[in-house]
This record gives structure tokens, C-alpha cells and sequence, in this order.
């Protein structure tokens, strides 16, 4: 079983703008979480496409149920997969996220997709899919329901920091940082850790065998 996500955004930004603030929404206020980010890859390719392969690593407080998952020593940091595919004559940005480890606890897949908008001018429309999936027994359905309250509040600060590099490549320094909004999904986390919790505290019958 996999937890599915999607959404869809009208950014009020030409393309261009937002294709020239997502190679450089790093570092900002909302994504603290990012330790590092390195391109590792990048071509022209036949059709004059931009193709890019990103490696970021990325660290997120465990909630205590967790720890009992993670062996003594296991590093906490999380290393990212961005491939992103630059269109310039559609008009799109593509980019496809996985992580490398911890995917037994985890694993999460998205797919964004960044397009010109033919109905309304100066806007870019966002198109954001998840696949939260984990192989752990006896947890796996909890532990993709917190999965999930995770993505989505990451991904609303994913959303204020790409605003947060619009406005300074705009020459706009933004007056205040949106916080509500990012408690509010933070706030969700937290619940969805909290029932989480409540199910590791239950003894699981071990799986028998025939």
C-alpha cells in the first residue's frame, strides 16, 4: 500500500522567473532542513533540453517513536536524488525527487511539474505528486500516514521558500516570513506522529509461518 498526494498551484510568476528562483530557493528561511545541495550531473541534450542531476542532503527530527528503528550510529541524515528536465520550447520544468537511504523506514518519491500557463499571463502552473511507501511490519500503514503529514507540511515550506527566492530575484525583500502557514502543516506532523506513537505502543503479534 502507498500513500498518494497531489496538488496543483497557480504561481503569479512568469515561467522564467520561477525556473531562475528554483536554482537558487537554496538556502532560505523555510528550508532549514537543507544541509547541502551539489550538482553532480548536467548536459544539453539532443532536443535542447537542460538535464540536471542534484544530490541534497537533508536531515528532519526524528519524533521518539522512531528512534527504536534506527540502529545506534545510523547517521539521521537523508540524501536526495533531484533529477530535473529544463524544456525551454514547451515551456516546462520537470523535476523527479527519491531518497537514496533509510527507504525501508521510508521511502518518497515526487514529481513536480512546472508549466506556462496558456490561460492566465505571467503565471506558472504547479502540478506536485508523492509516493510515500514503507517496509516496515506490523507499522508500515502509520508510519505512511506521518509520512504524509510530513510531505505536506515540507512541502508548504517548499512553496514560501520558492516565493522567498521570487521576491529577492524580483529585488523585493519580503516583509515578513508566512510562519502561520507552516505552523499550521507542522501542527499536522505532529498529530499524525502523535497517533503514530500510540500504535508503536501496542505489542504487534508476530507474522507466523506455515
Amino acid at each position: 500500500m502507498v500513500k498518494y498526494f497531489c496538488n496543483n498551484t497557480d504561481i503569479k510568476s512568469a515561467w522564467d522567473h520561477v525556473v531562475a528562483a528554483f536554482w537558487q530557493r537554496y538556502p532560505n528561511p523555510f528550508s532549514t532542513h537543507v544541509l547541502t545541495e551539489d550538482v553532480v550531473y548536467r548536459e544539453v541534450t539532443a532536443d535542447n533540453r537542460l538535464f540536471s542531476r542534484r544530490l541534497l542532503m537533508k536531515t528532519n527530527r526524528l519524533p521518539r517513536w522512531a528512534e527504536r528503528f534506527f540502529p545506534g550510529g545510523m547517521s539521521r541524515s537523508v540524501y536526495i536524488i533531484e533529477d530535473s528536465i529544463v524544456d525551454p520550447v514547451n515551456r516546462s520544468l520537470t523535476t523527479y525527487t527519491w531518497n537514496l537511504n533509510h527507504t525501508t523506514l521510508m521511502s518518497v518519491e515526487e514529481r513536480c511539474v512546472f508549466k506556462d500557463s496558456v490561460e492566465q499571463p505571467a503565471t506558472t502552473q504547479l502540478k506536485r505528486e508523492a509516493w510515500i511507501s514503507s517496509s516496515i511490519y506490523g507499522f508500515s500503514k502509520p508510519i505512511q500516514e506521518f509520512g504524509l503529514a510530513r510531505f505536506k507540511s515540507n512541502q508548504v515550506k517548499a512553496m514560501k521558500g520558492l516565493e522567498y527566492a521570487l521576491s529577492n530575484l524580483q529585488g523585493e525583500t519580503p516583509q515578513r516570513l508566512l510562519r502561520d502557514t507552516v505552523k499550521d502543516a507542522s501542527e499536522k506532523a505532529k498529530e499524525a506522529a502523535k497517533t503514530l506513537a500510540s500504535a508503536a505502543a501496542v505489542p504487534q503479534k508476530p507474522q507466523q509461518y506455515v
